[in-house]
């Protein structure tokens, strides 16, 4: 049973965090030629934005290599079968989607004006309703007193 509004399980399990990310590219996009409003990072400084955005890159990666070495799954709906607390995860219990926003205010300093900007806290928020709720779920199910302490010890962005 679903709930009106709320994609069925099976459903929401077709579509994955990098397709959103790239979905708020796409958005960022559009509205740099639609509508780009006042500038607010001028050039040369805009270019910049590449440095928070490779960070990004290379995060993802790193945790990708790690969760790969520790048999555990990076798709949000498998099983966790490791909980990770180091590396990343000591800063943020959610490191891949806090680069994925690091990584769309880099798009956004290189694009350099003001209305594509209003795509990043619309990320976060379908990131977090979408994903991460049920992701926390998840861990806690898994991994019990262990996760709820790594929960009461490290912020869920940064």
């Amino acid at each position: 049973m679903t709930v009106p509004g709320e994609a069925p399980a099976e459903d929401a399990k077709r579509i994955l965090p990098p397709f959103i990310f790239l979905a708020a590219l796409v958005a960022m996009g559009v509205l740099y030629q639609v509508a780009p409003g006042p500038e607010v990072v001028p050039g040369p400084w805009n270019q910049l934005g590449w440095v928070p955005f490779a960070m990004a890159v290379a995060l993802a990666f790193h945790i990708k290599f790690r969760f790969d070495k520790l048999g555990t799954p990076i798709k949000p709906y498998e099983q966790p079968t490791a909980l990770v607390t180091d590396g990343p995860f000591a800063f943020s219990r959610n490191p891949i989607y806090a680069g994925m926003v690091a990584a769309l205010v880099g798009v956004w300093m290189v694009l350099g004006t003001l209305t594509p900007g209003i795509v990043i806290p619309v990320f976060v928020v379908v990131i977090q309703r979408r994903f991460i709720a049920m992701e926390e779920k998840m861990l806690e199910d898994a991994f019990g007193d262990d996760y709820r302490a790594f929960k009461n010890r490290v912020r869920r962005w940064i």
